[in-house]
């Protein structure tokens, strides 16, 4: 019989949308919350929405949140009698939350002996074995291992996997002997970085499969359900960023087998609190994968279907209730899908792409939720996790939640940042997704587009909304002549003509005032008639050509951020007179985003080949190899290991091999992230 204990103070050793989330429901259940907080995340909004607030004093994770001693001092500071790890860092920690326990306090997950028992994924598959539950073979590296006799005993292409985590990292694809030791490395280090254990392990790699989960909850009196499947088939670097409940390819007898397969699994290891039973399904058969012992990212499609508040429950068998329902009283009410919006750059193979959100504005639709830790002002750092939100849609069929949810993401204001919000849209619509043709190799397979290309006519509708906002800023800020109307003239002068650049593209723009009032605009010397209805800060409303349209669009010093259901563009105004920067030579290897130097390859004066790995850089808990795009003589170092960079900054001067012409290397073109896509 589990002790009764009651929480009424529950510390979130988590940060971004995780803790507020956890802070919505604790809060509804009358609990104090608590937040700790690295140095960036000071002003971060779920700080700023705890009651109390500790500083955990450092930058990186391993200053912060994967310190459990500073966790404990600060339960302690707080008066803290409850700790909810949400997901990541310390949540699959079996030391850390026996040392929970072991202060007397309350820690909101499984038993450490049952976080333990799963934590060594290779173990864990043993135990599974014993319980009955399919499994993939998998081979643990230890430091002596023969790495390449191992891969070739199971056969190319095999998954290189960290033992303690998940979340996608350190995890490699390997598909040739060549790529093998480099990748172990990375995955290594990666593993290390993110979960405080280096341990990896091999594991056969099945192609075109799909990623169900079975979400487990249970208590401490020995009831266990299961709460239905989700899938999460469509990945990039093996990290989830779509994701439905049910299944489109699950039938309900499959469904009661995999329910059942995941109940054994938790049986097996005496499992309670919410956790996860992840399987590869492979037409009718599947294989188990690993038991997260946590709350998982993707939680929310799971509580729609249902109707349960997972978090709640979570407390709930933490205080030591039993469960209020059984596997009878759950049943599936129509359909979830979340996207997870990611600060990344699809066109550039998803490179993280950390900055400053200028404008952020969810959209008020029903059926429509956003978990997120984000506002204006918020900053996309280097040191963590790219995520900016979750957008979930629930609707009664699979294709209306799908067109719910790409609807929802065309009118969610999110400017001054690149993501990966486009792609997101342009994955819901392609005919595979709407039809559920949804396997682990989707974006490969697939191709769904990176971008999304506006019509031209929509750039230059943007291109206008510009102007008049420009114009209607200067008539404002004016301090004489104010009487007289903008663009007004007794002569006739040449147009005043502004240059943008979209992307690549540049554009030449100016206007002249008709005496009916409407303006005449020319874009590259072609002419639009356009007539004003409402300017007002942030908002043209207008009609050019015939057709009237809304702008909204908001400005950072010479860029522009215009958000429509079509799309996203950011408009760069050209300066009149361009200021000298420092120049990027022809063979100048640069940054292609913010990152830390992790390693440094190369000595100036060595002499390198094309495809060598030069420099390896660190950002959002990525690894890039930047790599020479051409034989040649290192001709300068300009960073040193553990230092920081910014975008475009240079890196190595390479030169050419007896004079041979140089090749451009403008970023990310020399840049290679860890493992190539597979």
């Amino acid at each position: 019989m589990a002790h009764v204990k009651f929480i009424h103070t529950v510390l979130i050793a988590n940060r971004g949308e995780i803790a507020l989330r956890i802070q919505r429901t604790a809060k509804e259940m009358g609990y104090r919350t608590v937040a700790v907080y690295s140095d960036g995340d000071a002003d971060e909004l779920f700080v700023r929405s705890a009651d109390i607030a500790i500083p955990l004093n450092g930058k990186t994770s391993a200053e912060t949140y994967l310190d459990g001693n500073k966790i404990l001092e600060a339960c302690q500071l707080s008066g803290a009698n409850a700790v909810h790890p949400g997901y990541g860092f310390l949540s699959e920690n079996a030391d850390f939350a026996q040392s929970v326990v072991d202060a007397g306090l309350i820690w909101v997950g499984p038993s450490p002996l049952a976080i333990e028992k799963m934590g060594d994924k290779l173990s864990a598959k043993h135990l599974m074995d014993e319980a009955s539950v399919p499994t993939l073979s998998g081979i643990e590296l230890s430091d002596d291992a023969d790495v390449v006799e191992l891969a070739q005993e199971l056969g190319y292409p095999v998954l290189i996997k960290a033992s303690a985590g998940g979340g996608g990292k350190g995890m490699r694809v390997v598909e040739h002997e060549s790529e093998l030791i480099a990748a172990v490395d990375s995955a290594k280090h990666e593993a290390l970085s993110a979960f405080g254990d280096a341990t990896v392990f091999l594991e056969k790699w099945l192609t075109s499969t799909r990623h169900i989960e079975v979400q487990i909850l249970g208590d401490q009196h020995g009831n266990l359900v299961h709460c239905f499947e989700r899938e999460c088939s469509i990945q990039r670097r093996h990290q989830k960023v779509i994701e439905e409940a049910p299944s489109s390819a699950v039938s309900e007898e499959l469904r009661q087998r995999m329910g059942l397969a995941a109940v054994s699994a938790a049986n097996a290891i005496g499992y309670y609190s919410t956790g996860t039973v992840e399987f590869l399904l492979a037409g009718e058969d599947f294989y188990f994968l690993e038991v997260n012992t946590r709350l998982q990212v993707e939680h929310p499609v799971t509580e729609m279907i249902t109707g349960l508040d997972l978090v709640r429950e979570q407390f709930k068998v933490a205080e030591g209730a039993p469960l209020g329902f059984c596997q009878e009283d759950l049943s599936i009410k129509g359909h979830a899908i979340e996207a997870r919006l990611y600060a990344e750059d699809p066109s550039h193979d998803f490179l993280p792409s950390p900055g400053k959100i200028i404008h952020w504005k969810p959209v008020d639709l029903s059926g429509v939720r956003y978990d997120t830790g984000v506002a204006d002002g918020s900053e996309i750092g280097i040191d963590f996790d790219p995520m900016i939100a979750k957008v979930i849609s629930y609707a009664p069929s699979r294709r209306e939640a799908a067109m719910k949810l790409s609807r929802a993401l065309s009118s969610t204001k999110l400017q001054g940042i690149t993501s990966n919000k486009d792609f997101l849209i342009e994955c819901l619509n392609t005919e595979a997704f709407l039809q559920g043709d949804t396997t682990t190799d989707f974006i490969e397979r697939i191709q769904p587009s990176r971008v999304r290309l506006l019509p031209e006519q929509v750039r230059k509708q943007a291109l206008i909304a510009v102007m008049l906002m420009k114009r209607w800023e200067n008539q404002n800020t004016a301090t004489v002549l104010t009487s007289i109307p903008r663009g007004w003239t007794n002569t006739r002068m040449p147009l005043d003509i502004v240059e943008f650049k979209i992307e690549q593209d540049s554009y030449k723009a100016g206007y002249q005032l008709l005496r009916s009032g409407d303006i005449q605009f020319f874009i590259d010397e072609n002419p639009h008639l356009v007539s004003i209805h409402v300017i007002e800060s942030g908002l043209v409303d207008f009609t050019m050509d015939g057709t009237r349209v809304k702008v909204e669009l908001n400005r950072q010093d010479q860029q522009w951020f215009i958000d429509s259901v079509l799309g996203s563009l950011v408009i760069n105004e050209m300066a009149r007179f361009q200021d000298q920067k420092e120049v990027v030579n022809e063979g100048d290897l640069t940054a292609p985003m913010p990152s830390v130097v992790r390693k440094v390859s190369v000595s100036e004066g060595d002499t390198v080949t094309k495809g060598q790995t030069l420099v390896v850089l660190e950002s959002m808990k990525m690894e890039l190899q930047v790599q020479a795009p051409r034989d040649g003589i290192v001709g300068g170092i300009k960073i040193e290991k553990g230092s920081n960079v910014e975008t475009g900054q240079i890196l190595v001067s390479l030169e050419a091999v007896d004079s041979e012409p140089t090749e451009s290397n403008a970023p990310p073109s020399n840049t290679k992230r860890i493992p190539e896509s597979a």
